[in-house]
Formats: C-alpha cells, structure tokens, sequence
C-alpha cells in the first residue's frame, strides 16, 4: 500500500497548483493502470469528519475527529500489486512526486494459507 500523508496547517496551494496536482495524480493513476499494477486507489476526506469506533466487550464507544492527535492524517492511497519493494519504491517515488505530498511504503500481511 502507498499511503499519502497530508500535514495540517501547511500552506493552502493556489487553485492553479491544486488543478495541476489533480491532473498529475490523474495521469499517474492512468499509467498504474495500464502497467496492471493498479488494484484499487482512493482519496480520503480531511481528518476532521473521521468518526472513531471503539468496540470492548460488547460496547461501542463512538467519537468525532481522528483517531490521532497529530498533524500529520492520512490523505489517501494506492493499493498496488507488484514483484518486490524496489518496484514498489520506484512507484511511489512517482506517486509522491504527482501528488506533492509524501507517500509511505507498506506491505500487506501475508494472508495464512486456506485449509
């Protein structure tokens, strides 16, 4: 997964430089595509309309805003499917790039096998 991070409080971009981005993710997001690297991508809305559920012993605890206080949230994604980290780093180099915006590399758990 290439996680985007977004950091509160930093300067807003100019409308120009957010069209700009949109165009590049747009293209990058095209390219994964074509390459069969793309599994499934999504931006995600700002922190602040995160609801948090906590669930312990049968009861639900629900509250507003992140699950972090901190000022860095996650900002979206990219699922990808490729043959090792190298390709994956490489891919997010360019992501991040598209998206002015760093990009955290993580694999997903090997999934134990069906019996």
């Amino acid at each position: 997964m290439l996680a985007v991070h977004m950091v509160e409080g930093q300067p807003v971009p100019s409308d120009e430089d957010i069209q700009r981005a949109y165009k590049a993710v747009d293209d990058f997001n095209r390219e994964l595509q074509e390459s069969g690297a793309w599994v499934f991508a999504g931006g995600l809305l700002p922190p602040d309309t995160a609801t948090v559920v906590r669930a312990a012993g049968g009861k639900v605890v629900m509250t507003d805003g992140p699950f972090a206080e901190t000022k860095e949230q996650l900002g979206g994604f990219w699922v990808i499917e490729v043959p090792d980290l190298d390709a994956a780093l490489e891919i997010a180099a360019r992501g991040s790039e598209a998206c002015r915006n760093p990009v955290e590399v993580r694999p997903f758990q090997d999934l134990p096998d069906a019996q």
